[in-house]
């Protein structure tokens, strides 16, 4: 993952660097310019540039639970990024990282209540499933440092908002064509709706580049008790009991005849 944050930030400095002659251009043509109200636009966008140009394109950010590390972007959309991390890792099953366990994108926070996120969610969804647009979906859960939410009441207030939307939008928790994901840390809610949450193994940096035959648990081997050397089959024990019966009731019968 940190090698996939600095080829990207390079990429966005050299971006940044073939986009710095037009700007120079437009501040040149903009001081010729006498009037206030132009002179003040200016200043207040030349402070927002240099802001932004402070600001890295991925920074860290403590996220307040342990063993979680959150990335803060600037002009990247996290979905499309990690989809595209995840499915060239599953192509070519190169394992780019060794401590990095999952990767989840985050599009949206709000409060980590229950009202918060309904009203949040109710914007945040439409581009998946606000009518006309339709789709299966199932909800993935996950609370941290929280225990005032309860899993089944998001998730119910949650899959109302998206069958509000639109009612064709149906659940499915083997092959969902989205999936929405809500991580609980603290008091804030984070959400993202992903594709492929299955194909790729949960996200799973670790699970996604094995093999299918890697990731299948072993056949459990055939019982081998029977071929031991003096192992006899069951029809072959019922009739050697079979014999021995009649050979005692001869025996039996043997010794009565007088």
């Amino acid at each position: 993952m940190y090698l996939c944050i600095f080829a990207c930030a390079k990429f966005a400095e050299q971006t940044e660097g073939r986009l710095s002659g037009n700007e120079e251009e437009q501040e040149e043509e903009e001081e010729e310019e006498d009037d206030a109200e132009a002179a003040l636009k200016k200043e207040v966008d030349q402070i927002r540039t240099a802001t932004e140009q402070k600001q890295r394109r991925f920074q860290s950010v403590e996220s307040g639970a342990n063993n979680v590390v959150f990335i803060r972007t600037l002009g990247v959309e996290p979905e499309k990024l990690v989809h595209h991390i995840l499915k060239d890792m599953h192509a070519t099953k190169k394992k780019k990282t060794r401590v990095i366990l999952r990767m989840l994108p985050v599009s949206g926070t709000c409060k980590a209540f229950l009202e918060d996120m309904k009203q949040y969610a109710e914007t945040f969804f439409e581009p998946w499933f606000k009518s006309p647009k339709k789709g299966t979906y199932q909800i993935v859960y996950k609370a941290r440092n929280n225990s005032h939410l309860s899993r089944e009441e998001v998730i119910k207030e949650l899959a109302g908002v998206v069958g509000h939307l639109n009612p064709e939008n149906k659940v499915d928790l083997s092959h969902p064509e989205y999936t929405i994901v809500v991580e609980i840390i603290k008091n804030i809610c984070c959400l993202s709706v992903v594709q492929d949450y299955i194909l790729f193994r949960k996200y799973n940096l670790q699970e996604v580049v094995k093999s299918k035959a890697e990731g299948q648990p072993e056949a459990p081997k055939p019982s081998h008790e029977n071929d031991a050397p003096g192992a006899k089959t069951p029809e072959a024990q019922r009739e050697n009991q079979n014999e021995r019966q009649d050979k005692t009731e001869t025996a039996s019968n043997d010794n009565h005849e007088d």
